[in-house]
């Protein structure tokens, strides 16, 4: 478990098959490094992996099919990139963010980037073949004001396609934006998402309770009538 905070960024490179290594960079070793053991868990991109071997400034995971079917991390053809960091949550530790599982549901991809005043706006949708993907995992949670993990960062949804949830907003603050990879990525370039996990536990229990009725046949007066509101 996370919290969308990103302690600092590192490089990923594939060193063979589903086997990785992750170097950490300097000014982020201190914080993810210095208590660092085997079998922990690191959010890399906003995805859960595992730590198998402890390098010097570094560590190597290994990503299931699943991981690599569900993920930029299997489909991407750059040899090495920047990836945003987060080693996972103590008990009793601060929760800044919102809780993120590191089970990245799809992919989504980034139409625009706009530097605001105060903030940089962030618009992002699905890549054309990957629709599919996007309409099953994350169309039914992208709700305005919901929480959302996008490369593992902890964002709020500003505003949204509130019918078919085909794109959402963001406003990125200049301290985020500088200190994850966000900075980094131009039009077109593919991200990692997780919806709000408490989405889809409402979503699950309201269709058990409910006879998994369609989604469009659920009203505010259904709700309330059956005591959801």
């Amino acid at each position: 478990m996370f919290t969308g905070l990103v302690q600092g960024v590192g490089k990923i490179r594939s060193l063979e098959n589903d086997l990785y290594q992750i170097d950490i960079d300097s000014q982020a070793q201190h914080l993810i490094c210095h208590d660092l053991e085997i079998g922990d868990s690191v959010a890399v991109d906003g995805i859960c992996l595992t730590v198998e071997k402890i390098l010097q400034g570094g560590f190597t995971a290994t990503a299931s099919p699943e991981t690599l079917q569900r993920t930029t991390l299997g489909k991407s053809t750059i040899k090495q990139k920047k990836v945003n960091l987060e080693t996972s949550l103590r008990v009793g530790g601060k929760i800044g963010g919102h809780f993120v599982s590191g089970h990245v549901d799809g992919i989504g991809c980034l139409i625009e980037s706009v530097n605001k005043q105060q903030s940089w706006e962030m618009t992002f949708s699905f890549p054309s073949e990957l629709k599919k993907q996007w309409q099953e995992y994350i169309a039914p949670y992208i709700v305005s004001k919901a929480s959302i993990a996008v490369n593992g960062i902890s964002l709020t949804i500003a505003r949204c396609d509130s019918q078919s949830g085909e794109w959402f907003t963001v406003a990125v603050i200049p301290h985020t934006y500088a200190q994850t990879n966000l900075s980094l990525l131009q039009a077109g370039d593919w991200v990692n998402l997780e919806s709000d996990i408490l989405g889809k536990y409402v979503d699950r229990l309201i269709s058990h309770r409910l006879g998994k009725l369609p989604q469009e046949d659920i009203s505010l007066d259904f709700l309330a009538t059956h005591g959801y509101l």
